[in-house]
């Protein structure tokens, strides 16, 4: 009897760490960030950024997690130096000042079609509450190095004035809709990844 009462306990202990929350670092080679908008009324527009770093906890059992993203204003790849540098000046990114975008998640929620991503996004220097919709998402074992991974796609549309960055509102579209479609790797597997050769 005492031995089935300690199993049941270790079995309890088990499971406990199993669902424990773990931490999940962003692959930015696998990683991307992008903003569209409308053009003169009529053209749709997607840029990119080419620099993105952040880290995720994630409660797999319950649902629930939290984040924190970095983006490199400084990134801004239009395919044009001269419009890289307008987008980057003090009329719209002020990257001389304020050269990251950040995002830190009040609230992580995995619920199938209602996944959603709570927090505070700053642009600019200016910090607004938002809600990011959260597509995709998905956790499997990478196949070539053997790691625990987590994918999804985070999507939000802001307004341009709400981050003092309202200017030429004749030309570019206030609303400005941002995605992100990032894959993670559990933290200490991905810290030894480099070192590793794949599928051994």
């Amino acid at each position: 009897m005492k031995r089935l009462a300690t199993s049941a306990v270790l079995a309890a202990c088990a499971a406990t760490v199993q669902a424990a929350p773990e931490t999940y670092v962003i692959d930015a080679s696998q990683t991307s960030s992008q903003f569209s908008y409308r053009s003169l009324g009529v053209s749709s527009l997607t840029h990119r950024f080419d620099k993105i770093s952040g880290r995720m906890v994630l409660d797999l059992a319950a649902g629930t997690g939290s984040a924190e993203v970095t983006i490199d204003a400084t990134s801004v790849n239009t395919g044009q130096s001269a419009l890289n540098e307008k987008i980057q000046d003090a009329d719209f990114f002020d990257t001389a000042r304020h050269p990251a975008i950040t995002f830190k998640s009040t609230r992580m929620t995995l619920d199938g079609a209602q996944s959603s991503l709570s927090g505070h996004l700053t642009i600019k220097g200016v910090t607004r509450p938002v809600t990011l919709a959260i597509s995709h998402f998905q956790c499997t074992q990478d196949p070539a190095y053997k790691v625990d991974a987590c994918g999804a796609t985070a999507t939000i549309t802001v307004r341009r004035s709400d981050f003092n960055m309202g200017k030429y509102a004749f030309l570019v579209s206030n609303e400005i809709t941002l995605n992100l479609a990032f894959r993670a790797v559990k933290e200490t597997p991905y810290l030894h990844m480099a070192s590793r050769d794949p599928a051994k």
